[in-house]
């Protein structure tokens, strides 16, 4: 579980106890669900990446937006709701050139044109075969106005590994170049750090 969660949890489960003692268990009733779904919400089940050419989603959803560009490459949009798991992952395996966080308006994020004007944080992360470098997006959404990062300029990823939250419902944008090939569509439903987003042309490599 994410730290967040037990800080959260906890405090809206002893202030339900506190209460329960002093007034009467029913008044808190709903405190008590607050904590549950704290402890819901910021659940960090482990992931296995797979092995290979591949790049795996960063975030749990539904691929809500995919766009094509005219250099051959592709971006495709996670859609987040408040149940998904909203640990964030590395698509994949490299090292991280670059961190750049943006202020912004909080449209819903499933908007195309949240992936502009949204607060978000943006990831350029080279992968370890020396490919072209992906582009990661963290955006904040109508719900989620907390985007937390856990990693800094320099740092070496593993597919798969955990490298932020964002709180409360969001979207995560991955920019491809043309050196991938889409392997997912529109509305499929994807796991963290799991399903497979995109695949690299050249079967030599590996990640």
């Amino acid at each position: 579980m994410v730290k967040d969660g037990i800080y959260y949890g906890a405090g809206f489960l002893l202030a339900a106890l506190a209460i329960a003692f002093v007034l009467n268990a029913w008044w808190s009733l709903p405190l008590f669900v607050l904590s549950a779904f704290c402890f819901y919400f910021f659940r960090d089940p482990e992931r296995t990446a797979p092995s290979g050419p591949v790049a795996v989603s960063p975030a749990d959803g539904v691929v809500s937006l995919i766009r094509n560009y005219e250099d051959g490459g592709f971006r495709v949009s996670v859609f987040l709701n408040i149940f998904n798991v909203h640990v964030n992952r590395s698509p994949i395996a490299g090292r991280i050139e670059s961190i750049e966080y943006q202020q912004g308006s909080f449209e819903m994020a499933h908007r195309e044109t949240a992936s502009e004007n949204n607060e978000q944080n943006t990831f350029v992360i080279r992968p370890t075969d020396g490919g072209g470098s992906l582009e990661v997006k963290q955006i904040a959404g109508l719900i989620a106005r907390r985007i937390v990062c856990y990693k800094k300029v320099g740092d070496s990823v593993a597919k798969g590994e955990r490298i932020g939250l964002i709180k409360f419902g969001s979207r995560m944008d991955v920019r491809f170049g043309p050196e991938w090939r889409l392997e997912v569509a529109k509305g499929d439903p994807v796991a963290a750090g799991e399903t497979v987003l995109a695949k690299r042309r050249e079967a030599n490599h590996a990640s």
